[in-house]
């Protein structure tokens, strides 16, 4: 198995707190240890009107409530498009073929629903961490579940590290494993 890189917008894994592989038929795994739990992200989706100020001034009125739990919290929030753009850049300047999720991530930028779709999507980071404790999320996730449904924000979710609750890029995008 080759070893993929670290920083990829699918687990956001470093090196302390697990490994991404790719199996031998291109899927990506998250290798953790037994004696560490599973880590969390959280993401929310903005409204249309609320995208643009949320990817460029958090300081924005209409912001308020959202900036003050993510300051409580040491949060930032990062739109999932700039996220997988950052990676594309990122794999072209060093090289496409040590990032296994390239060819995925670009086409997923390419395709204008998707692109639509990522742009309203944010990842809130924690202490400028991708993922973090349940604690961390579960405390987060409390603070934001009052701003859901309304103006602020229209969905929010949680996701682990379990490469089980996460879904693999479609066959024609997977890259084949070296061994």
């Amino acid at each position: 198995m080759r070893t993929a890189p670290a920083a990829t917008p699918w687990h956001g894994l470093t090196a302390s707190q697990g490994t991404l592989r790719l199996s031998t038929d291109g899927a990506i795994l998250c290798e953790q240890t037994m004696s560490e739990p599973w880590l969390y992200q959280l993401r929310i989706c903005l409204p249309d009107e609320l995208v643009e100020a949320a990817r460029t001034d958090l300081g924005s009125p209409e912001l308020a409530p959202l900036a003050g739990i993510l300051a409580k919290h040491h949060a930032k929030m990062l739109a999932q498009f700039d996220a997988f753009a950052g990676y594309v850049a990122e794999a072209e300047r060093q090289g496409v073929e040590a990032y296994p999720l390239y060819a995925w991530t670009k086409a997923t930028l390419e395709d204008p629903e998707k692109r639509a779709k990522h742009l309203k999507s944010f990842a809130l980071h924690v202490d400028g961490r991708e993922i973090y404790s349940r604690d961390e999320a579960d405390a987060l996730e409390a603070d934001l579940r009052p701003l859901v449904g309304g103006t602020m924000i229209e969905r929010l979710s949680k996701h682990d590290t379990n490469p089980a609750n996460n879904p693999q890029p479609p066959e024609k995008y997977r890259p084949r494993s070296v061994t």
